[in-house]
């Protein structure tokens, strides 16, 4: 009772302020194209943050591109709604949602956009699984013939049962567990599944066996030609990247303190390895020292993947294609990764030399490639093959497949 009365207060304080402001916006007066598409996530996509974001961010790119105008909505509380983020997808031609009020003077909430909107959109894309839980019937019952897409954009049963599995809390296989039947009756209300690779695509088939509905739409990567990418001699040390608001970054990261670098140290003590993420816990700026370089959020981050001499993600749980992965083989960085790591990436013949999944592998694999000039250039060149399935095109046509 007094969180609703605490926000009815806080909304109309909203209001008056941005009455005061004169902050109208006619979310419809300029709508671009006949077919358009509503987006929901938990938040705008931080496109220089996170995996997630940029891969929706590209998502935007491509269907404006094709001439299919989005509307944009993040599920943040009205009153709490700030974000740098807003404009830069305005920039791009997406119709943003951000709190204003109408010609009376009353707030446009996240639903009265919806309901706004929804008139000119003939389709919602709804990322993640409770966001399409708690959208799909908002959707559904103002708008009965729209079709609907849940993006899960990991399958998040698969990420927790292997926390469980690495380690063995039975809480997280619970929460796993919880995640599965969320998941599942998604599946059955959505229009179209959309997944990340052709591998969730099959582990989701163990539960949910309608090929027809699921499409696989991953990370959207394009090979960087860079003439004076800097040589195999000029370069060092190692380079870790991964937003920390993700756990799978969280453990990976304490992984290469505890064992994989004080194991590398034995055989290379001059080996130095540089952190890049936002939103890093004490936990993880606590570890930085003269070796282990704790380096936080980066705006641009290309000359840590055109200097350092091998990219190294230790992830030991997780699922989807990993973005990491895909940044680090269009700049034709090589690197070392686990199973969970490389999963979705066909790397052939040089799969023995990237891949490891214990401390002693994945540091044999570092000291291959650190000292080997050949190994190097080798997996180097083919990482251009390896993205070709990630390419702007080849999501394109998946993208337009779904929304003719």
């Amino acid at each position: 009772m007094f969180k609703s009365i605490k926000l009815y207060f806080r909304l109309k304080s909203l209001a008056k302020r941005l009455k005061k402001e004169n902050k109208q916006i006619d979310f419809t007066a300029n709508l671009k194209y006949n077919t358009n598409v509503i987006i929901v996530d938990i938040k705008l996509p931080e496109y220089d943050k996170d995996s997630g974001s940029r891969r929706l961010t590209e998502i935007i790119k491509l269907l404006i591109a094709n001439k299919i105008g989005v509307f944009l909505l993040a599920d943040f509380k009205e009153h709490r709604f700030t974000t740098n983020y807003v404009q830069y997808f305005k920039d791009l031609g997406a119709v943003v949602y951000e709190p204003s009020v109408d010609k009376s003077g009353k707030l446009v909430t996240k639903n009265d956009f919806i309901k706004q909107v929804l008139p000119f959109a003939s389709f919602a894309w709804l990322h993640r699984p409770e966001i399409f839980a708690k959208y799909y019937p908002i959707v559904k019952e103002n708008k009965p013939s729209i079709k609907v897409f849940f993006d899960m954009v990991d399958f998040h049963y698969l990420r927790f049962k292997r926390q469980f599995e690495l380690i063995g809390d039975p809480e997280i296989m619970k929460e796993a567990d919880q995640y599965l039947k969320l998941e599942l009756d998604n599946c059955q209300k959505a229009d179209k599944i959309i997944v990340i690779s052709d591998v969730e695509k099959e582990t989701l088939k163990e539960f949910y066996n309608q090929d027809s509905k699921i499409i696989s739409i991953g990370n959207i990567h394009q090979y960087i030609e860079n003439e004076k990418s800097v040589s195999f001699e000029d370069r060092k040390d190692l380079l870790f990247i991964g937003g920390f608001d993700h756990k799978p970054n969280v453990d990976a990261v304490h992984y290469l303190a505890e064992e994989i670098m004080p194991l590398l140290w034995q055989s290379n003590p001059e080996i130095s390895i540089s952190i890049v993420g936002s939103n890093a816990p004490d936990s993880i700026v606590n570890l930085n020292s003269d070796k282990f370089k704790i380096v936080g959020y980066v705006e641009e981050v290309s000359s840590y993947f055109l200097n350092s001499r091998i990219f190294v993600a230790p992830l030991r749980y997780g699922a989807g294609i990993k973005g990491k992965i895909g940044q680090s083989l269009e700049f034709g960085l090589p690197l070392v990764t686990t199973d969970i790591g490389a999963e979705g990436f066909d790397f052939e013949e040089n799969r023995n030399n990237i891949v490891g999944n214990t401390s002693e592998e994945i540091v044999d694999n570092i000291l291959l490639q650190y000292q080997n000039k050949e190994v190097w250039e080798k997996i180097s060149a083919d990482s251009k093959k390896v993205i070709e399935p990630f390419s702007t095109q080849t999501i394109e046509q998946k993208i337009i497949s779904l929304v003719q």
